[in-house]
């Protein structure tokens, strides 16, 4: 118990580190490569961040027992889109900006967000989907790409580019080492507290692998780096649900309990409609509105938990 203890404590201080020179070196990265920082954030940053879950859910379908890996997808999916928002408008402590050019990429967000629900509304995902899902999600982030390209306040110097870009993936490496045994320990201490396993499912497994982006987009959001912090976040959470999700079912075709969809699957995609509600009244984020993410969240929690009790 004090064992894992010391090693939460430990892989938190990773994760907190690894966010630090991660927010730093990717808006270096961004500017040395004329790449806009919200780009950065939904490309980069966000497919480093969702190594967590992506390496739970293949160990999961590879052990025969690939609902736990969606589960764990689509509630982190939930905590990204509604609580881990909500921290971050509360923290701040001010109005976040959401940029006009990422309003307009996003207008079709919740709606490829909703692929995977509706392919999976009989319980099962094939290899055709898998890659449909897959193409959707690399479709989005090839226009995302696209979109980020323009001018910026690009360094002059190139020879930078290199030193930058490898200080960016040793933070991520950091922040991804961090993340895993900040997630292992806390199952551990949950263990010995005997604490319920629908808790250890919803609050350690699916919270903790949403620890990279949150404390990344804190750190972002505290250097008024907005679009570094959204864009990590949305892009998290289209990665899972798209290409996380098409790597698993194309590994292997699997059934599942229907009530994933049906709950944890559902109310993803209204958070995602929520929050792009939000984000176009008035282009920013509120604490007010924060708030409302918070209690989306709780609701989305309780429900899981009543559900799992059954």
């Amino acid at each position: 118990m004090v064992a894992n203890l010391l090693i939460f404590i430990v892989a938190l201080f990773l994760v907190v580190r690894g966010a630090t020179l991660a927010t730093k070196y990717s808006a270096k990265v961004a500017e040395r490569f004329n790449i806009s920082r919200y780009a950065i954030g939904f490309i980069v940053v966000a497919f480093i961040s969702i190594l967590p879950e992506t390496v739970i859910s293949i160990s999961s379908a590879l052990k025969g027992i690939p609902e736990f890996g969606l589960g764990t997808l689509f509630g982190s999916n939930v905590a990204d889109l509604t609580l881990i928002f909500a921290i971050m408008t509360i923290v701040a402590g001010r109005r976040l900006k959401v940029e006009s050019k990422m309003l307009k990429n996003v207008k079709y967000y919740p709606f490829l967000v909703m692929l995977p629900i509706i392919f999976g509304l009989n319980g099962h995902y094939s290899r055709i989907e898998g890659i449909a899902l897959m193409a959707a999600g690399l479709f989005f982030y090839y226009q995302i790409f696209k979109a980020g390209t323009g001018p910026s306040k690009a360094y002059h110097a190139a020879h930078g580019k290199f030193k930058d870009s490898i200080i960016l993936l040793l933070a991520m490496v950091i922040l991804l080492v961090g993340a895993h045994f900040t997630v292992n320990s806390a199952a551990e201490i949950a263990d010995a507290l005997k604490v319920s396993p629908v808790l250890i499912g919803m609050l350690v497994v699916g919270l903790g692998t949403t620890l990279p982006e949150l404390f990344y987009s804190l750190k972002a959001i505290r250097k008024r780096e907005d679009g570094l912090a959204i864009g990590d976040i949305l892009g998290t959470v289209m990665a899972d649900a798209t290409i996380v999700v098409g790597v698993i079912a194309c590994i292997s075709p699997f059934f599942f309990p229907a009530k994933i969809i049906y709950v944890a699957g559902m109310f993803m995609v209204i958070a995602a409609f929520f929050l792009l509600r939000l984000m176009k009244t008035g282009k920013t984020l509120t604490r007010l509105e924060g708030f409302l993410l918070l209690a989306f969240w709780l609701v989305y929690a309780i429900t899981e938990f009543l559900i799992g009790r059954s």
